[in-house]
């Protein structure tokens, strides 16, 4: 297998292989920016990528500006929704920072992710601000359904993105205010995670790689599952013992004052002195 992308000639980066590599049918491979711009120009290429071999690649390159305004049009009405390069509600160039970014996380995740979820991964620019860290994603999608999905762990929050063929992606986001626990409910073929929040448990079914959901239950159960700390109960006998013990200090210091006087005054001999003081230190 090559080493370098078979169109723009540049080695491929660990980020680049990831998700496995980008190959043609003809053994060819594209780095992650090439595969951007053309499965931006042609939605197919990105869910079929083993169809097209790296002269159809070219051509799709040549015909871009003769058939933008036709036949893409055509094509696209038949492909799954286009997850555009720059979102509507960002700017280029932030999106570009956050896609940066996250790329930089994911690789230090070391993140074990299906070739399926690329369409997914593509939204998290849009969702995730540069001031929010990620620290755990996995494949995971809503129970009995067939669309494909990751489901990811933020400082902030978890946020499922999910997407079938022909449809735009679904996004749930649950804050953390939002969720009182997590559980894992075990199955050697497709494990479930469980996020309960107050109303309702939402399931994911992890049917890709149990090793990997397991590994990101437990990133996510030491955050949600930590019994809530009550500081005034946990205090409150801290100060109730100091408190009792400064009053019978005082109470003491007060008996030995009045011992010493009555020993002063002769009403006790220097053994019952003794002895009383020995009571009360006892």
């Amino acid at each position: 297998m090559s080493n370098i992308c078979s169109l723009c000639s540049t080695e491929l980066t660990s980020m680049d292989k990831l998700l496995g590599e980008n190959k043609l049918s003809d053994n060819s491979v594209l780095c992650n920016k090439c595969l951007d711009k053309i499965s931006y120009i042609n939605q197919e290429v990105l869910y079929n990528l083993n169809q097209f071999n790296i002269d159809d690649i070219h051509r799709i390159i040549q015909n871009k500006n003769t058939e933008q305004n036709s036949s893409a049009i055509t094509i696209q009405e038949n492909l799954p929704m286009a997850v555009t390069e720059e979102p509507q509600n960002i700017s280029k160039e932030e999106y570009k920072r956050r896609k940066q970014k996250i790329k930089a996380e994911l690789e230090k995740l070391n993140a074990n992710l299906s070739v399926f979820t690329k369409g997914e991964i593509k939204e998290l620019p849009s969702l995730i601000p540069e001031d929010e860290k990620i620290l755990g994603i996995t494949d995971a999608q809503f129970v009995n359904t067939l669309a494909a999905g990751i489901l990811v762990a933020t400082s902030k929050r978890m946020i499922s993105v999910s997407k079938t063929m022909f449809g735009a992606a679904k996004i749930n986001d649950y804050s953390n205010e939002m969720i009182r626990s997590v559980s894992f409910v075990t199955n050697p073929r497709s494990p479930i995670i469980k996020l309960h929040l107050d109303e309702r448990v939402v399931e994911f079914e992890c049917f890709m790689d149990k090793e990997d959901a397991e590994k990101f239950y437990d990133i996510i159960r030491p955050i949600y599952n930590n019994p809530v700390q009550q500081p005034q109960q946990q205090t409150d006998p801290v100060n109730t013992n100091t408190t009792t013990n400064a009053t019978l200090s005082l109470e003491i210091l007060e008996q030995l004052e009045k011992l010493g006087k009555l020993r002063e005054n002769g009403i006790l001999t220097d053994a019952e002195f003794t002895a009383q003081k020995k009571k009360l230190l006892g």
